[in-house]
């Protein structure tokens, strides 16, 4: 098993299927590599300069593939992807294309169906199939792995989590929780508050 690839790029070329393939030498070798758009971009910017890509290694119809990311937590949500019956390698590749890593483990953790739904592909009944199966697996991963999720709301990112999940397990949609919490994020009186159960009841008044 290749974890990772250290080596210079040699080539970014974009074939007919729309896929994004890597050259990297490592050791006067060269490895093709399958990687988003948005890792192409980051390498473009690194010519000439030693790059770490991270690895998944697939045999699909007798054809190995190898698939580059730009970290390990990446290649690991890739992996989370495609356990989800019905997500191939290529969806997955264009749910990180699209969102990128942060925004695709919010959305998942969140139920935010709408904001799945934007990766070409993905209808409302595949981004309810991926929250449904991976939203308590990412919801503990991204505790572990230390991801860090943008948000405007003050709360520290596991009383956030124990927020959301309560709020959605009552019924509330992520669009309406999301609104709640900045929302009530301005309230004096829950700045600095660190207490769940104070933010759920407040939660809960405002959307009530």
């Amino acid at each position: 098993m290749i974890s990772y690839l250290k080596g210079t790029v040699a080539e970014i070329q974009q074939n007919k299927g729309n896929r994004v393939v890597l050259l990297l030498e490592v050791n006067q070798m060269g490895y093709e590599l399958q990687i988003s758009k948005r890792l192409a971009q980051q390498l473009s910017e690194a010519a000439a300069e030693m790059v770490q890509v991270y690895t998944h290694y697939q045999i699909r119809e007798d054809q190995p593939i190898l698939y580059g990311f730009a970290s390990s937590a990446e290649r690991d949500l890739f992996r989370q992807l495609v356990s989800v019956n019905g997500i191939g390698s290529q969806l997955a590749i264009a749910l990180l294309d699209t969102l990128g890593l942060q925004d695709l483990v919010q959305a998942i953790v969140t139920g935010n169906v709408k904001q799945l739904v934007r990766t070409p592909g993905v209808g409302s009944k595949t981004a309810e199939r991926i929250a449904l199966e991976l939203r308590t697996k990412l919801a503990q991963w991204r505790m572990q792995t230390g991801v860090s999720i943008p948000t405007t709301v003050s709360l520290s990112p596991t009383l956030l989590e124990d927020v959301e999940m309560t709020l959605l397990a009552l019924g509330y949609t992520s669009q309406e929780i999301t609104q709640t919490l900045q929302s009530l994020s301005q309230e004096p009186e829950l700045s600095g508050n660190q207490d769940a159960e104070d933010w759920i009841r407040s939660a809960i008044a405002h959307l009530s």
